[in-house]
């Protein structure tokens, strides 16, 4: 019987089985993600990331969409009851309006335009005093460029009629006045008439012809409107004249672009400003409170990752044999590194894409889910006599999905450099010495 011949493996043929599978960093990285360990405590670790990771971006997503949607309805009711363009004059009594409105209604993405007369006064009822804000409109035209007709409780803003002397009023207003449809109010401007007793300040009678509610406090509780010929006479503006036009257009986003090709169209003395400067200063508390959200939320993100480099640290310890064995076999401390960073990164994309589809299902359910909450619990977590917005709005915006999804996924990758890198640095004759 002829002596069987023994087979010796060498490093070289490690070196050759290794560059046969070029997915080879990804394959062991992969197979130790998917490995039952013998430290169960790793595993729990690795579970705990993964479902920190999701539950970050589920918050993140169901959030920022929430915002969102309180956003878009606040800006719906702003602009409900103001228009996306203004044009006014430096001039004290601009009555050659009508030719320019009629331009204005040629110009492109030009929905409506309306001329207006602004004041300020006191309101007076029985002992009730209220400082309000004054709106001159044109009842016949108005609906082109604000949703107020739509918003009537009582009344109608058609029952302001030249020379009656008629005014439509908030809800809150109204309340706090005490006043009803056909009751007298009294509106004092600050602008003195001379009498033979002195100067005294100019009142006028007017009659409560309509109420409406917005659901906006700046609207419902200090508003007031009148037909534009009977604010300019209580204000002793010339007949015809008024303060600006409001003009609106088929798309709110196209009002700053349209604003300023506008100033440069418009002669010298005339003067143009979108929504976004009026309303600038709340707008930009919401977008600096999303922000805020965004950086504490993201925080959830980050001690899940900080637990990846814990998971990776341990699974290196564990593996320390394993390293030293492939390192013989010839792999490189790079493809050693690779093969952690892509367990790591295994753990934050399975973490990410459970998160992307519990927040983005959240998102688009949660004003289904929050009403059966509600009704399950038998309360109400937005009471409609506290808050002017008593459902939950929400609206799914893709690119802060893809901004989660991107910042997620690359604070996982950071996490994994250094356990990688000790790995990496692992030597084989330390590592099986007591093997």
């Amino acid at each position: 019987m002829a002596n069987a011949q023994t087979k010796v493996w060498t490093p070289q043929q490690g070196v050759i089985i290794i560059r046969m599978f070029k997915p080879f960093s990804f394959f062991i990285g992969l197979r130790y993600t998917r490995a039952k360990r013998r430290n169960h405590f790793i595993s729990f670790i690795s579970m705990t990331s993964m479902l920190g990771i999701a539950l970050g971006i589920t918050a993140l997503i169901t959030v920022l969409s929430v915002m969102n949607g309180f956003e878009k309805e606040l800006r719906h009711r702003m602009l409900g009851m103001s228009s996306h363009v203004v044009v006014g004059t430096f001039e004290k009594d601009w009555t050659d309006w009508p030719k320019l409105a009629q331009q204005l209604r040629t110009r492109p993405h030009v929905t409506g335009v309306a001329p207006f007369i602004e004041g300020q006064a006191m309101i007076t009822y029985n002992k009730n005093v209220k400082g309000t804000f004054l709106q001159g409109i044109a009842p016949e035209i108005e609906s082109q460029v604000s949703q107020v007709a739509d918003k009537m409780e009582t009344g109608s803003i058609d029952n302001l009629k030249s020379g009656k002397f008629g005014v439509v009023l908030g809800r809150e207003l109204a309340n706090s006045l005490g006043v009803e449809m056909g009751d007298k109010v009294t509106l004092i401007v600050p602008q003195a008439s001379v009498t033979v007793v002195g100067l005294l300040p100019r009142m006028k009678r007017f009659t409560v012809q309509g109420i409406f509610s917005v659901g906006m406090h700046e609207f419902d509780s200090g508003l007031v409107l009148l037909h534009l010929d009977d604010i300019a006479k209580l204000l002793r503006m010339s007949p015809g004249s008024i303060n600006g036009l409001n003009i609106k257009l088929d798309d709110m986003f196209l009002a700053t672009q349209f604003s300023k090709q506008l100033k440069k169209d418009l002669p010298v003395g005339y003067y143009s400003y979108d929504w976004t400067y009026r309303h600038k200063n709340f707008f930009e508390a919401i977008k600096m409170e999303k922000t805020v959200m965004f950086v504490i939320l993201a925080l959830i993100v980050a001690v899940a990752a900080f637990n990846i480099v814990s998971t990776l640290v341990m699974v290196v310890t564990d593996k320390q044999a394993d390293i030293a064995i492939l390192r013989t076999l010839g792999a490189t401390p790079r493809t050693i590194m690779m093969i952690f960073i892509v367990q790591g990164a295994l753990i934050g994309v399975f973490g990410t894409l459970l998160g992307l589809g519990g927040g983005i299902g959240l998102a688009l359910n949660v004003e289904t889910i929050i009403p059966t909450l509600e009704d399950f619990f038998n309360t109400q977590f937005l009471p409609a006599d506290i808050y002017y917005i008593s459902d939950l709005p929400s609206e799914l915006v893709w690119s802060d999905v893809y901004k989660i999804t991107g910042m997620s996924f690359i604070i996982s990758l950071l996490a994994t450099i250094y356990p990688a890198w000790r790995a990496s640095r692992t030597q084989p004759a330390e590592a099986l010495r007591y093997e």
